[in-house]
C-alpha cells in the first residue's frame, strides 16, 4: 500500500494514500470530533463537527469525507476549527428543544459530550421555539424530534446496511425530519423494528422503552455474546446492571453481522413472557412436584439402566450449544448406545460435495440463487446483506414453493419445479451464489449440481446450532413410536409435542429439559430447568462452520443449570465417563468439529 507524508498539528504522519483527514488521525491517536460519522456509515459529512483547517484550502474541510494528498499541512484545533465548532453546536443546540437534564439519553448523548468539550454552557440562540412531534406507535423503541439533529445516521442505517429504504428527510430547513414512507406513522409504515437504526442513532432521538433511565453506559457492563435466535451466530453484547439485562445492541466488530441485528435477535428475547422452569420436578401419581437435583437425576438414571438402548430416544432442539452436544452424544450414543435421536428444527440437504462459501462470497457474485429457503422470516441478516448487493446491481432469483420475502426485490420468482429456468439464467453469468435451506427437494438439489464449477453454495440452516447437531450425528431420522424413554432437550425452543407425542407410546417415560414451561411440561413424568441464553456460557456452530462462543450475562434464575452441566450430571449418576470440567469439554467438542 502506497503511503504518504502530511503535516498534522506540526506532526509528520505517514498515511495510505486515498485515505480521508479523519483515518488518518485516528491512525496516529489523534481524535477529531464527530457527530454524523459512523465508522459503518458512508460519510456524508452532514453536522461538519470534524472540520480541520488545511493549508491551501479557502474555507475548513469536513475530515470525513476530504482525502490526504502529499505534502497536506492539516490542524485539528486550531482557534478557527475550535470557533466554528463551537459555532455548530450552539445552531445544533438551538435547532430542536435539547433539554439534557430530562432527556432519557444524558449522560450517553454524543451532542451532549460535544457540550461539555468545547464548553457550552449556556444558549447563544433563542430555542424551545416549537414542539417537533414524538412517534411512540412502534413497541419497542420511540422517536423523539426534538431531540433529533438531522445526522441521518438511522436513515443511512436503513438505506445503506439493512436496505429496507423506510427512513428519509421530509420537508425542509428548521422543519426538516426524519420520516417513514411519506410521512407515516413508523407502525403503520415499512419498518421492520429491527432497531439497528436505534443503535447508530448518537442522541435520544430515537431510545430503547425498556432500558430508559435505567442507567448510563457507565453504569452497566457489557457482555459479548452470540444470538440463539437462527444460525447466522450474530455478535452481541449484552448490557447488564445490577444482575439484570438492560438491552441488548449488535458487537459492531463482530466478523458475521458486523454490528447489525435483527427484531428476534435485538428485542425479542427481552420480551419473553413465557413461564421459566425454576425447579425439578418430579411425576407422583398424576401431579408434578418439586423435587431436588439429587432426585431428579436418579430418578431419569434408574430409567435408564434398566432399559434397552432401542427403547431411548433423543430429541433436541436447534440452540444447544457444542459443548451440550458433545456431551449427549457421548452419553446417549456412545454410552448408551441409543441411536433413535433427531433434530426438532430438521436440517437442510448435504450439498457439501459443492463447492462451499461463507455469507461474504455473495458480493463476489453476480447473481445470487435463493433455493427453498426465506432468509428475511428465518434468517434476517443474511437477507440484508442479500438487498443491499441487489441495491448495487446483483441479480436474484428465488425459487421456492411458498411466500418469499426476497421475491419483491428478485429479478424473478420461481416454483422449486421449475429450477431448470434458474440454472439456464446462472449459465449465462460468470459468478453465481447459492444460498439454499431445508426446502430444497432433492430434483432441486440435484439440478445444482450442474453449477458446481461456479457456483459457491451457501446453507442456511434451519435452527440456531443445527450445523454442529448433524455434524455430532443427531439428524438420525427420530422415530417415537419406538420410543420407551424419551429424553429431549428443548433448550428454548417453543415446541409442544406436535405430532411426535400423538404416535408416542403412552406409557412412555418422558424427561423435559427446557428452560420455559409448555404443553410438553404437563406430559413430562421429569422437568429439568435449563438455563437460558443469558444464563450460560457455551461455544456456537453457524450455518457457515463458524465456531464463537456465547458467554454467560447473568445468574440462572432459580434452580436452573446449563445444558452442558445437567448431562454431566447424569453422565456421572449412570457412571459414564463423558467429561470433566467445561474447559476440557470445550476443548473436545471443538476438536470434534474440526
Amino acid at each position: 500500500m502506497v503511503k504518504i507524508r502530511i503535516t498534522m498539528n506540526g506532526s509528520e504522519v505517514l498515511a495510505p494514500q486515498g485515505v480521508t483527514i479523519l483515518d488518518a488521525a485516528k491512525s496516529v491517536g489523534i481524535n477529531i470530533p464527530t457527530l454524523c460519522h459512523h465508522p459503518k456509515l458512508e460519510p456524508i459529512g452532514a453536522c461538519r463537527i470534524c472540520v480541520v483547517e488545511v493549508k491551501g484550502q479557502r474555507s475548513l474541510v469536513t475530515s470525513c469525507t476530504f482525502p490526504v494528498f502529499e505534502g497536506m499541512e492539516v490542524e485539528t484545533e486550531s482557534p478557527k476549527v475550535v470557533a466554528a465548532r463551537k459555532l455548530i453546536l450552539d445552531m445544533l443546540f438551538s435547532e430542536r428543544n435539547h433539554y439534557c437534564p430530562f432527556c432519557e439519553m444524558s449522560g450517553d448523548c454524543e451532542l451532549q459530550n460535544l457540550g461539555y468539550l468545547y464548553g457550552i454552557d449556556h444558549w447563544v440562540f433563542p430555542t424551545y421555539t416549537r414542539a417537533f412531534p414524538v412517534d411512540s406507535t412502534r413497541t419497542y423503541f420511540f422517536m423523539d424530534q426534538n431531540r433529533c439533529v438531522l445526522c441521518q445516521r438511522c436513515v443511512r442505517a436503513c438505506n445503506e446496511l439493512v436496505a429496507n429504504h423506510t427512513l428519509g428527510l421530509s420537508q425542509r430547513g428548521s422543519l426538516a425530519m426524519v420520516s417513514a414512507d411519506a410521512n407515516m406513522l413508523f407502525s403503520q409504515s415499512t419498518c421492520i423494528s429491527c432497531g439497528n437504526c436505534l443503535q447508530f442513532c448518537p442522541t435520544g432521538t430515537l431510545t430503547d422503552r425498556r432500558s430508559s433511565f435505567m442507567g448510563r453506559s457507565n453504569q452497566a457492563e457489557r457482555v459479548k455474546s452470540i444470538c440463539n435466535r437462527c444460525s447466522i451466530g450474530c455478535g452481541t453484547s449484552i448490557i447488564t446492571r445490577g444482575g439484570n439485562v438492560l438491552r441488548i445492541e449488535g458487537d459492531w466488530g463482530s466478523p458475521v453481522n458486523g454490528g447489525l441485528l435483527c427484531k428476534s435477535g435485538r428485542f425479542e428475547p427481552l420480551y419473553d413472557e413465557r413461564k421459566r422452569l425454576l425447579q425439578p420436578m418430579i411425576r407422583r401419581g398424576k401431579k408434578l412436584e418439586t423435587a431436588s437435583w439429587e432426585e431428579a437425576i436418579a430418578g431419569i438414571a434408574d430409567k435408564m439402566e434398566n432399559a434397552k438402548a432401542t427403547e431411548i430416544g433423543l430429541l433436541i432442539s436447534g440452540d444447544a450449544t457444542n459443548e451440550a452436544l458433545y456431551l449427549a452424544n457421548r452419553l446417549f450414543k456412545e454410552g448408551l448406545n441409543a441411536q433413535n435421536v433427531g433434530i426438532l428444527s430438521g436440517a437442510s440437504p448435504d450439498l457439501m460435495a459443492q463447492k462451499t462459501g461463507n455469507l461474504s462470497d455473495l458480493s463476489e457474485s453476480d447473481l445470487i440463487l435463493v433455493v427453498g429457503a426465506n432468509p428475511v422470516s428465518d434468517q434476517p441478516v443474511a437477507s440484508f446483506l442479500v438487498k443491499r448487493l441487489v441495491d448495487k446491481g446483483t441479480r436474484l432469483i428465488v425459487v421456492d414453493d411458498g411466500e418469499n420475502g426476497l421475491s419483491p426485490v428478485a429479478e424473478t420468482t420461481l416454483n422449486i419445479e421449475d429450477i431448470g429456468k434458474a440454472i439456464e439464467i446462472a449459465d449465462t453469468v460468470k459468478k453465481v451464489a447459492v444460498l439454499y435451506g431445508k426446502d430444497v427437494t432433492e430434483q432441486a438439489a440435484q439440478a445444482l449440481t450442474r453449477l458446481a464449477a461456479k457456483a459457491v453454495f451457501v446453507s442456511l440452516e434451519p435452527g440456531v446450532n443445527t450445523r454442529a447437531a448433524v455434524a455430532f450425528g443427531m439428524n438420525n431420522g427420530f422415530q417415537p413410536a419406538s420410543a420407551k424413554i424419551l429424553y429431549t432437550m428443548l433448550g428454548e425452543a417453543d415446541w409442544n409435542g406436535g405430532d411426535i407425542l400423538n404416535t408416542l407410546d403412552p406409557d412412555a417415560f418422558v424427561i423435559l429439559q427446557a428452560g420455559y414451561a409448555s404443553l410438553l411440561t404437563d406430559r413430562a413424568d421429569v422437568v429439568l430447568p435449563s438455563a437460558i441464553w443469558s444464563e450460560r456460557s457455551g461455544s456456537l456452530t453457524n450455518t457457515e462452520g463458524i465456531v464463537q462462543m456465547a458467554n454467560q450475562a447473568v445468574e440462572p434464575e432459580g434452580e436452573a443449570k446449563p445444558d452442558w452441566e445437567i448431562l454431566a450430571m447424569l453422565g456421572d449418576r449412570l457412571g459414564k465417563n463423558i467429561g470433566a470440567s467445561f474447559a476440557d469439554i470445550s476443548a473436545r467438542a471443538a476438536q470434534e468439529l474440526k
